[in-house]
């Protein structure tokens, strides 16, 4: 079933099973099983339809008769480490980052996304509004990656980095690199396009050979690979802080 077009306007609207995943309840195919079953309602009326749109700000979504939004709150760093898939299950059965997590008796999502050859820092939560500022391009929150490149880059090159590059969907915006040797450098974005470091050193004629994912904003890595813990009280507020 494909979703309704979405309405006119510009509010902020997901359908329900989205709501659901992104309350921390549950994968969305979870969501769309609990939907199915009659254990959802919006503003009172029980909704069996995955794809019904809701308002954020106007809409009274309750599960199993209790509103959204009344569970803890969690905040948790992990060191992902390569050959782990940013995703809740794998048909093919490969090991994912849920594979590293403790059972906590709810439900948490990755906070953007590090694909299977990349490693390094990945927020997970169940916190919607959280991960809808961290993720945002409008936010600008900085993400620092550490690079090694199948080739040495010449310094113009870098360069055109920190100016900015055209990419197949669109120039990215101008980065932070420092150089650590002739192969290897440090860069700091504030964009989350899909595989967007790989696709820019692929611009400058290499390839990627190792991707690490350093920093989130002013958390720089601290964990051994495949270890992970809460976020702290103040590491959050650094994070939700827009200058």
């Amino acid at each position: 079933m494909t979703a309704r077009k979405l309405p006119p306007g510009d509010r902020p609207l997901k359908t329900l099973e989205r709501v659901l995943s992104k309350a921390g309840l549950g994968s969305r195919s979870e969501a769309r099983s609990w939907i199915a079953a009659g254990r959802v309602s919006v503003n009172d009326r029980v909704v069996r339809d995955s794809d019904h749109w809701i308002d954020l700000e106007l809409d009274r979504v309750t599960f199993d008769g209790q509103p959204l939004g009344s569970t803890k709150r969690i905040y948790l760093l992990l060191h992902k480490p390569v050959g782990y898939l940013t995703t809740y299950r794998d048909p093919e059965g490969r090991p994912t980052v849920y594979d590293l997590l403790p059972d906590r008796g709810q439900y948490v999502f990755p906070v953007g996304r590090l694909d299977l050859d990349t490693s390094g820092l990945l927020i997970m939560t169940n916190d919607a509004q959280f991960a809808e500022g961290m993720t945002n391009p409008d936010y600008h929150v900085p993400k620092t990656y550490l690079v090694k490149a199948s080739i040495p880059l010449r310094d113009e090159q870098l360069d055109q980095l920190r100016h900015g590059i055209e990419l197949r969907d669109g120039p990215t915006r101008p980065a932070i690199v420092t150089r650590a040797d002739p192969r290897t450098f440090e860069i700091t974005i504030t964009e989350g396009r899909n595989r967007q470091v790989r696709r820019i050193v692929e611009s400058l004629g290499a390839k990627v050979e190792k991707l690490t994912r350093i920093a989130i904003g002013a958390l720089r890595i601290d964990l051994e690979p495949g270890t992970v813990r809460e976020l702290t009280e103040d590491e959050l507020r650094a994070l939700q802080r827009r200058d």
